[in-house]
């Protein structure tokens, strides 16, 4: 008498359901991969336009400075009077208040607030002015007066030199535009000034961007010039 074939576990209604879990499982965890990917893009491109909107204010602010600094300039005629103090600005800018027409600002000279960057572009120093640096092909070969973001980071740099077409490694290979010697302008300028590596830029005249220092650590600097010469 032939036997009943007893059917094999593996094919089984239990092993059946087992296996639809597995499949479950196994399409669940990809739907999960899926959306943690999504999420990272999504978070990337977040900080991706902050970044825009932080490069965009600085370059407003920077023009603010320039702006105020020509006023100040109209004011008194005369470069070197040009005074950057402020109660919030480093004491080598001079006292606030002593001579307001000739004080960027001050709201009978330039009129510009005294901003802090914007969080998260460089290491929370404050702006910089300075006459101890020519920008390539920006006036003549004399000092011009220039503002100053130092010690920004590398991505601000990035997205900075690209907003304004700089699209290489822009260098400063001389002393570095950001002095840290802390020469302040006071009234100043340098005889024999500081010069940026005007090969390194995709354009010039190159009156603002960011550089390199290579002398200097490769620290990186944004620079805007606020009144040429």
């Amino acid at each position: 008498m032939q036997q009943k074939r007893k059917p094999s576990p593996e094919f089984g209604p239990e092993s059946g359901n087992v296996i639809f879990f597995i499949l479950l499982g196994i399409a669940l965890v990809g739907l999960v991969t899926a959306a943690l990917r999504s999420g990272g893009s999504e978070s990337a491109n977040i900080d991706a336009e902050q970044m825009v909107i932080k490069v965009s204010q600085v370059q407003q602010y920077a023009s603010a400075l320039a702006r105020a600094t020509e006023v100040a300039y109209q004011n008194v005629r005369e470069e070197s009077a040009i005074s950057f103090a402020h109660p919030d600005s480093h004491s080598d800018y001079g006292t606030y208040g002593t001579t307001p027409s000739a004080e960027i600002f001050h709201v009978q000279g330039g009129g510009a607030d005294y901003l802090e960057p914007p969080a998260g572009v460089n290491d929370t120093s404050a702006w910089e002015f300075y006459g101890t640096t020519a920008a390539p092909d920006v006036g003549t070969d004399a000092a011009d007066l220039i503002a100053v973001l130092p010690n920004v980071t590398p991505e601000f740099c990035t997205a900075m030199n690209t907003s304004l077409g700089q699209l290489g490694d822009t260098d400063d290979t001389g002393t570095c535009v950001y002095d840290s010697s802390g020469v302040r302008f006071s009234g100043i300028f340098s005889s024999a000034p500081n010069t940026m590596d005007g090969s390194s830029f995709t354009f010039t005249p190159a009156p603002q961007g960011c550089v390199t220092c290579t002398g200097a650590g490769n620290t990186q600097h944004f620079y805007k010039v606020i009144l040429a010469r």
